[in-house]
């Protein structure tokens, strides 16, 4: 489609216009050539839509580390998928995800909403989230470009990282998604890379245009663009706006040559061929008659199969001894066999659930990737709807939560109508009602909307409050700045909530809290009201407010919560704990401090297991964490953060009703000071990536260290066996696999490579391809396996290759590798 007419027909200020947004999430119209706004939204792991809204839900996907570790390029694919149809219901145009970015470091707070440590195991899924979600007409954003593999000091951070590191690990990840599915936009990241920050960066044009054809926008990350000086990059579209770093500035520096109005013309080209792809330019539309998928089965689906088997041993049921894994040993076929689980229905009168996170489960990560789900099934909700006959007990065991919590809708009257949920206000300093509405939940957060934060002086929630339990409770909000708690119209506390920190992001989305003691009685209502004092902000946050009104947990006798624990174990068939973190640990804004578990879990653990030999682990959280008591236990599941239907799915998969499909996309560690490769904290502003190519198992490997669960590793409930392998070509190998067990299952085949007398520097070995094979108990079959196109180059000013034999290795891990053959290549 020709865009020079539409172009010839615009202004210079026209033309700048729609290269800022016109607000939070969308993009300015221009009637006079037919062009709509076109809406963006945060969505990874669902899509939000323009406001962030409980009336107004989104489907909440399991996140991107549990889709990772599907391994399966099909089950990304239908991601895709079901989120353009949200995309689509929600009248959003552009997706503003895959998060991309590589898990460098264990403490990176972000890497729930990424994929790996491994960048072809990246690049693949990438590639078929994107063409999941493109092909229903709706626009993804791979991000974020590049090298913004940390959060610490994200808008400042320096990363200092050669040229053959860029390209053969941290573009290779973007570069699929570019080449083959075409993406529509990139999105540029907050850090500079080797001095320059990203949205005024050359890479912006090689390699993104010049070596990959990208012919898409390139969308700053929300207050990326700093500058005009990115006008002259290849930088197309600067959000949120209206106000931005360009507008009148960018007009002047064209007028006076600073910046050349054929950049700006190819900005607009690129602006105007997005508004075709997505239907927003006349006479343009999205696809019809876009399939009909059921998002909540699909979610219960992919919750399953990225859900890790990490252990699971035969246990003796006479004298509670445990033994090692089935099917280890030299020798021994792929796979697990008969152990622990699956548990059988008809053999659990009594189950005990146990854990913070078994009845307030963590379905997703915190910050800009969050959604707000209609319903959420927890562990606990899963196991008593799955087990109807049993008696399934439940103990908190240990306090997880750090801050505020929400009220649950139920305990919530609106004062002002009398039905479930709140009445908050928006007033002027002279008290005056600017804006008013009813909500139904206690967390809120506006990013963009109607409410005139800017000109508010004092935002008021109110409900009266009915709580469950009697007690003592500590009442609060969470949210930044001076604010009031009130309960039954008495002043309890004043005081000021401050953030940690400069990151903006994280202060909004990640706020401190601020709470008072309050004594309650079960069924008797409380008047709470809070007011918070709305400073004037100026740049992209200025009409943005986050609060959540709530209590946080009492924790006064941890012990005696865990003796609780102990007591329900004892007293059960078996024990099923649910660990995990929470959103102080794991969100956008920063990063982790370390890897254990917060709390006393690990002790909680450590006591349930003595009492109960039948003890399984689920670990809910978004990235590896210590697991100490791995040996102590009968088995051990990793289910990350498993979307609204986790609960479901956690049941299906302990019951045997389906496989555990996962394998660990990312290394998980015996101990902290193991990790080869773990700062993530700028020295002067820069972060150095010294470790060049070898990150994650690569790094591991070149140490010389076992850690405690390796890259690609999982456990299913059948057992396998590989033979036959041979390489096709420089671009495929074929073998043979067997399902020997006596159920059917999901297996991953995983192809690595190695060249260990090669004269230039490269990991022991590295991840080739791999492929998801399904079959019977029984059968067999040969498949072939498609090796990544730059899986036998390096990078020394171009793609180059060396001479001589590569050695080929295909099996279940990193290190789980019975099979070999050698490449010869001229």
């Amino acid at each position: 489609m020709n865009f020079d007419d539409l172009l010839g027909r615009l202004s210079l200020e026209e033309k700048v216009r729609i290269l800022t947004g016109q607000d939070f999430w969308s993009t300015h119209a221009l009637p006079s050539i037919g062009l709509r706004s076109m809406v963006l939204s945060d969505g990874p792991s669902g899509v939000r839509g323009p406001v962030w809204d409980e009336r107004d839900p989104s489907l909440n996907l399991p996140s991107a580390t549990a889709l990772s570790s599907s391994w399966d390029v099909g089950i990304a694919h239908r991601y895709g998928v079901v989120s353009a149809l949200e995309a689509r219901r929600k009248n959003v145009d552009v997706v503003l995800g895959p998060t991309i970015n590589l898990h460098r470091s264990p403490l990176g707070g972000r890497h729930f909403e990424a994929f790996s440590e491994d960048p072809v195991l990246t690049a693949d899924l990438a590639a078929a989230y994107v063409a999941g979600v493109q092909e229903l007409g709706v626009g993804a954003t791979p991000k974020h470009y590049v090298a913004n593999d940390f959060e610490t000091d994200r808008f400042t951070a320096n990363v200092e990282v050669d040229e053959r590191t860029l390209r053969e690990v941290y573009l290779l990840a973007f570069e699929k998604a570019v080449t083959e599915s075409k993406a529509w936009l990139v999105m540029s990241a907050y850090n500079s890379i080797n001095g320059a920050t990203a949205s005024e960066n050359d890479l912006l044009e090689t390699p993104l245009n010049t070596d990959w054809g990208f012919d898409g926008v390139v969308v700053s990350d929300w207050t990326a663009v700093r500058s005009v000086e990115s006008a002259k990059h290849s930088q197309d579209l600067a959000m949120p706006g209206p106000i931005g770093a360009w507008g009148d500035a960018l007009v002047a520096a064209v007028r006076s040559g600073e910046v050349k109005e054929d950049a700006i013309d190819r900005k607009v080209r690129r602006i105007l061929a997005l508004a075709a792809r997505v239907g927003a330019l006349e006479g343009t539309a999205k696809p019809a008659d876009p399939p009909q998928v059921d998002g909540p089965a699909f979610a219960r689906i992919a919750a399953t199969e990225g859900t890790v088997l990490l252990s699971n041993k035969r246990t003796d049921e006479q004298t509670g001894a445990t033994q090692g894994e089935p099917g280890e040993g030299p020798g021994a076929p792929a796979g697990a066999g008969q152990g622990e689980l699956p548990w059988r229905v008809d053999q659990l009168a009594r189950v005990a659930v146990i854990g913070h996170n078994a009845r307030d489960a963590r379905t997703q990560g915190g910050g800009s990737a969050t959604v707000i789900p209609d319903k959420v099934v927890s562990p606990l909700d899963g196991i008593r709807a799955a087990l109807p006959g049993a008696d399934v007990s439940y103990s908190i065991g240990a306090v997880v939560q750090e801050g505020v919590a929400e009220l649950p809708l139920g305990t919530m009257t609106n004062p002002q109508t009398g039905g479930q949920g709140a009445r908050v206000r928006f007033l002027a300093a002279d008290g005056a009602e600017l804006f008013a509405e009813d909500r139904f939940s206690s967390g809120l957060v506006y990013l963009g909307g109607n409410a005139p934060i800017g000109d508010t002086a004092v935002f008021e929630f109110r409900t009266t409050w009915t709580p469950a339990e009697s007690g003592p409770v500590n009442l609060g909000f969470a949210s930044v700045g001076h604010g009031r708690i009130f309960a039954d119209g008495k002043l309890l506390r004043e005081d000021t909530a401050v953030p940690v920190g400069t990151d903006l992001g994280a202060a909004l989305l990640s706020p401190p809290s601020i709470s008072t003691p309050l004594d309650v009685t079960a069924g008797t209502p409380v008047d709470v009201r809070i007011e918070l004092d709305l400073p004037k902000v100026e740049g992209g946050l200025s009409n943005a407010l986050s609060v959540t009104v709530g209590v946080e947990p009492a924790n006064d006798d941890p012990q005696a919560l865990i003796d609780e624990a102990v007591a329900a174990a004892q007293d059960a068939d078996v024990a099923l704990v649910v660990v995990g973190t929470n959103s102080k640990v794991e969100s956008e804004g920063y990063d982790r401090t370390g890897l254990a578990l917060p709390g006393r879990q690990d002790d909680l653990v450590r006591a349930v297991a003595a009492a109960n030999p039948r003890t399984v682990v689920v670990v809910n959280a978004g990235s590896p964490v210590l697991l100490p008591w791995r040996d102590d236990v009968a088995a051990v599941l990793v289910t990350y953060f498993g979307g609204q239907e986790y609960g479901d799915a956690l049941a299906d998969v302990l019951l045997g009703r389906t496989e555990p499909g996962g394998r660990l996309p990312t290394t998980w560690p015996r101990t902290e000071a193991d990790v080869p490769v773990i700062n993530v904290t700028p020295d002067n502003g820069v972060v150095r990536y010294d470790e060049g190519i070898h990150i994650g198992y690569r790094a591991w490997l070149k140490a010389g260290t076992e850690p405690a669960y390796e890259f690609g590793h999982g456990l299913g409930y059948t057992t396998w066996e590989l033979s036959a392998l041979r390489a096709n070509d420089p671009s495929s190998v074929a073998l043979t696999v067997r399902n020997t067990g006596d159920r059917a299952g999901k297996h991953v085949i995983q192809v690595y490579v190695e060249r260990p007398d090669s004269a230039v520097d490269r990991p022991v070995r590295w991840l080739a391809g791999f492929a998801v094979v399904r079959l019977d108990a029984g059968q067999a079959r040969e498949i072939t396996v498609n090796l990544h196109e730059h899986t036998l180059e390096h990078w020394d000013n171009g793609w180059m290759t060396e001479p001589g034999a590569f050695t080929i290795r295909a099996g279940s891990s990193v290190s789980d590798l019975p099979l070999s053959t050698e490449l010869q290549v001229r």
